[in-house]
């Protein structure tokens, strides 16, 4: 105990903040181990139930703006390539690091260090990392902003409030409300993903083949015919490749993943390819799926630079599924609302322990990963005034 010149203790004086502080930084279910690897007392789920939560993260309609962005820009020949060598490319970099992550309870912070970086490498990393979790969190919510304005006539400045404040609550108990969501989520999210694309088949088969004879914004204005281009071809691999960073938050649920032994082997494996590299296989048929959808908006008479909204192209399939459009733009804006809240719990939970990593390396202090939680979704929320997918 410190003591003062006469040998008398001295009092220590505790600040009650810091002590509430605290006291969020203890309760499991706040924390997450946002600050070190999982022990196997908080690896209390199933192997299927970390995999199921982990996949719902594909959920994410940026995966249909990049697919349909690149079949405007460059070309349907083009963007096929460069999207499937992005999948591979995902799929072999995401390998070891989901193994990695769930066999040792480890996020990408512990895993970049245990890579070589130091503390100086990691803490960049989880800064880097960080950005791409807000800046996909204010893409994703903007999103869902304008399925808002759609359905229910709410403007974007209000639409884009509503989707950052109705996160925080989902997110701030971590994996454990996480999980439920996404469990409880899947079957009616992947039920309205394939339903459109089933009745644009039944209605309009040949837009499948008229799909793969698009110039694209680039071949026509050199007054090409559609066909393969290498230097359109690197430019989609450029922005298709940015995705990896997803890796990132697969990796942040797989540390949760029960510890692999003789009698879950086999569950074990199938549980991390589904939950760490598997969802790029979504990825690719999502990307694939927005080039279509994004080529039907366009037959359909909406300008390319709007066809790559994800609310025009499921509101042009959708009106195959229902001939009264009142239905189709209530259809639509369930859709997107659901995948955008199955991804950005993840993009804010992502955050919330990249920010922690990164802070408590810089400041030598944690005031608990709930503040950073809050810190995340108010940076997107920034952004999405900003007018940031646009």
């Amino acid at each position: 105990m410190p003591s003062d010149t006469a040998g008398v203790p001295a009092q220590q004086r505790v600040v009650k903040v810091r002590r509430d502080y605290n006291r969020w930084v203890a309760t499991e279910t706040l924390e997450d181990y946002a600050l070190r690897y999982t022990p196997q007392r908080g690896r209390r789920w199933s192997e299927w139930g970390v995999a199921h939560t982990a996949f719902g993260a594909a959920s994410f309609l940026v995966l249909e703006a990049v697919g349909a962005t690149l079949l405007v820009q460059y070309g349907f020949i083009n963007a096929f390539w460069a999207i499937v060598c992005t999948g591979l490319i995902i799929f072999a970099a995401g390998l070891p690091i989901s193994v990695y992550a769930a066999r040792h309870g480890v996020d990408m912070d512990l895993l970049t260090r245990g890579a070589g970086f130091g503390y100086i490498g990691s803490s960049i990393t989880s800064l880097i990392y960080a950005s791409f979790t807000f800046i996909f969190f204010a893409l994703e919510a903007a999103v869902m902003a304008y399925a808002l304005e759609l359905a229910l006539d709410i403007p974007p400045r209000w639409g884009y409030l509503i989707c950052a404040l109705v996160v925080i609550p989902l997110v701030t108990h971590g994996v454990s409300a996480i999980s439920r969501l996404q469990v409880w989520t899947q079957p009616l999210w992947l039920l309205m993903l394939i339903v459109p694309f089933a009745f644009v088949l039944m209605h309009q088969p040949g837009v499948f083949s008229e799909v793969l004879h698009y110039p694209g914004a680039s071949q026509q204005r050199e007054g090409q015919l559609a066909g393969f281009s290498l230097p359109l071809f690197g430019a989609g691999l450029t922005v298709g490749i940015a995705l990896i960073t997803q890796m990132g938050e697969q990796a942040d649920y797989l540390r949760f993943m029960p510890v692999r032994n003789a009698t879950n082997r086999w569950r074990w494996w199938g549980a991390v390819m589904l939950g760490g590299p598997g969802w790029v296989l979504l990825g690719v048929a999502k990307m694939l799926g927005g080039a279509l959808l994004a080529y039907l908006a366009i037959s359909q008479a909406v300008p390319p630079d709007h066809a790559v909204d994800p609310n025009q192209m499921y509101l042009a399939a959708y009106n195959y599924v229902f001939p009264d459009y009142d239905w189709a733009v209530a259809a639509t804006a369930l859709f997107v609302v659901l995948s955008q809240l199955k991804i950005n719990v993840t993009n804010a939970y992502a955050g919330s322990l990249a920010w922690s990593n990164f802070f408590s390396r810089v400041t030598h202090s944690h005031p608990g990963r709930v503040v950073w939680v809050v810190f995340n979704t108010l940076i997107a929320f920034m952004l999405m005034e900003m007018n940031v997918f646009r």
